[in-house]
Order: structure tokens, then sequence, then C-alpha cells
């Protein structure tokens, strides 16, 4: 299963019932967390997240609608009873603000956590199942976004064929690539005949707050969904870029000149409280747009 749900669609004042920006992406018995804005502990209650199955939590800048509900987080899991070590990756900064919280309240957290900055576009997990980069985007601070990319070998096994030849476990591995089997008698089972072609691989971009910047379709190239902000409707331009942020068709045109699959829209400003129109305005550039509501799990395909 791969899938990110909505914890917070909305930017900085929680408003009409929606909360600062938070989501959960779920990637098999992976789960990573996407900023944690404001109340987002809360959310996780109500959407039944299970907090002790993550490992990574990515904070995309310090405005504190995506990280303000962190140190409340932290201080839950160890209240809870956490052990695992967790990976937090954000600015330079934000170590010195967690520090900071759990020494003035005297707090030593009994689970270790590592902090690591960032400082550059690249990778900054790679393991055998996935892999996150991140990349910049342009907004009044420093902030990034984030690439979640599945991997998966080409093959992907028939069991009742591996049984019927009698192949040993220890060797699907090999015949997930592609390898032929040869039995003990020397005979060659062809690969064909026990797999068949796996799906091909998905991955999520997250694009935080920013700027319309067309270079920000290279980076988000082709992926299977794209969630991208926008604040305003359309009419509010020069304001989006008076502050830094995204329209609903400057969203839309980064998804179909990145010819992402999907799009996916939030962060939206609290003086709107209905949200037709947003998914009406963008549809009119990148027809493939939903908007992205609290408590949605949307499927990455």
């Amino acid at each position: 299963m791969f899938g990110v749900t909505i914890l917070g669609n909305n930017s900085a004042i929680p408003a009409f019932n929606r909360h600062p920006t938070a989501q959960v992406v779920t990637l098999n018995d992976q789960l990573f967390l996407l900023d944690c804005g404001e109340g987002t502990q809360m959310q996780m209650s109500r959407y039944k997240i299970r907090r002790s199955k993550i490992h990574h939590i990515f904070i995309s800048h310090l405005h504190g609608d995506h990280y303000f509900g962190l140190i409340g987080l932290l201080t839950s899991m160890g209240l809870m009873g956490r052990e695992q070590e967790l990976s937090i990756y954000g600015p330079p900064e934000l170590a010195d603000i967690i520090n900071l919280q759990l020494k003035v309240a005297d707090t030593i957290l009994p689970f270790p956590v590592a902090f690591h900055t960032l400082d550059k576009e690249g990778v900054l997990v790679d393991t055998a199942k996935f892999r996150v980069d991140c990349f910049k985007t342009i907004h009044r601070i420093d902030c990034w976004g984030f690439i979640i990319r599945e991997k998966k070998n080409p093959r992907k096994i028939i069991k009742e064929k591996v049984l019927e030849y009698d192949i040993p476990a220890v060797y699907y591995e090999q015949l997930k690539k592609g390898n032929d089997y040869e039995n003990k008698q020397g005979e060659i089972i062809p690969n064909e005949i026990l797999t068949t072609a796996n799906k091909p691989a998905c991955s999520y971009a997250y694009c935080s707050d920013t700027l319309y910047h067309e270079g920000i379709s290279e980076k988000i190239k082709n992926v299977s969904l794209l969630y991208h902000e926008t604040t305003y409707l359309k009419d509010l331009e020069e304001k989006a870029k008076a502050r830094f942020h995204s329209t609903t068709i400057q969203a839309g045109a980064i998804a179909a000149k990145g010819q992402v699959e999907s799009l996916l829209i939030g962060h939206f400003s609290s003086k709107y409280e209905e949200l037709d129109s947003f998914l009406t305005e963008t549809q009119t550039v990148f027809s493939n747009t939903a908007i992205a509501t609290e408590g949605v799990t949307y499927r990455i395909l």
C-alpha cells in the first residue's frame, strides 16, 4: 500500500474545521510524517495513525503552521514509552528549537532523536524499499519539498509455480530480479515461467510553500502524485506573489509541465470557507486534480 493521508490542509490560521499542514505517507510498513502543524497529534488520534510506525519526520520550513505541533508529538511519543530511534529532517535551526523546548521543560525523551539538516538538494534516505529526496522551493525563508519513491524488483513471484518446481525460498530475491533458476539436476527453469512483470514503482512529491517557479516542474518530473500548495484562487495572483505562495492555475501549470499523473492541492488560505472553486480553477489547467481533504487517504498508483 502506497498512499498519503491528509491531516491538515489549511494555511497559517486554523479555520472552518481545517487544520495547518500535516500529512502521513504510508509505504507498506513504513509511515512518513510530512510537516507537523498545530493539532497534528489530535488528527493522528482521530484518523487512527499509529505513532509508533513513524520513524522519519520531514519538516519543510520553520513557519509555525508547518512545525508547531512537533514538540507536542515528540513528548507524547515519550510519554507513550517509545524506544525506537526517530529521524527528523529539517532546517538547521530546528534541532536548536526542539532542544531548547526540551531543556526548559526539563524533559528527557526516552528514545534517541537523530536530526538531519536540510542544506542541499539530493538524497535524504536510501533503503532497499524506498528513497526520499529533497528539493528547494521558493519561499520567504528556506523551504524544501520532498519526493518519496518506492523501489520494486522488476518481477513478481508466482507462488504456485515456485512450489511446483520446488524452488528454495532463499532464491526468491534472485527470481524477482529476473534471474533463471538452475536446479540440482542442472535443468534451467526460465524466469518467465516462475514470475510475472511487477507493476512500475510509484512516487509522491510534496511541494510545500512556494512562489510559482517553472523550475519546480523539473524537480517533480513524472511523479505518480504531486501535492502542490494553492493558497489563493487565480484572482489573487499578485497577493500570492507578494507572500511567496501559489494559486490554483499556477499549481496546475506545474503539474502539467512536470507531466505528473495526478495532482493534490492544499494549504488553503483561511479567507476561504468553500473550496469548490479551487478544484474548478485548477482543473482548467490540469484535469486530474483533487482537493486534499482532511481524513482522506489518497492511493498512489
